[in-house]
C-alpha cells in the first residue's frame, strides 16, 4: 500500500503541555494538539509559546499533528546579537 498523503498547515503554538506537547491553532481557527518531529528532537529545536509553526495531518485524525518546522520572526539587530551570546 502506498503511503497517505499528509496535510500541510500554519498554525501558532498557544499553550506548553506535558509530556513535550503543544496546542496549537491553525490558521483556519481550528485546535489541536502536536508534537515535535524526531529531527527537531534530534537538533534540539526549542519551542516556545506564539511560535509559528508548520505542522503535518493525518486524513484521518485531524485532532493531533506534528511540527516539522518552527519560522523564525524577524527581529532587530539587537535581538539576534542577544542571541548569540547564549
Amino acid at each position: 500500500m502506498a503511503k497517505e498523503e499528509l496535510i500541510e498547515m500554519q498554525g501558532v503554538v498557544g499553550e506548553l503541555l506535558p509530556d513535550s506537547r503543544f496546542r496549537v491553532k491553525l490558521e483556519n481557527g481550528h485546535e489541536l494538539v502536536a508534537y515535535t518531529a524526531g529531527r527537531m528532537k534530534k537538533h534540539h529545536i526549542r519551542i516556545l509559546a506564539g511560535d509559528n509553526v508548520s505542522l503535518e495531518l493525518s486524513p484521518y485524525d485531524l485532532s493531533k499533528g506534528r511540527i516539522t518546522f518552527r519560522h523564525l520572526e524577524r527581529r532587530g539587530p539587537s535581538a539576534s546579537a542577544q542571541q548569540r551570546r547564549r
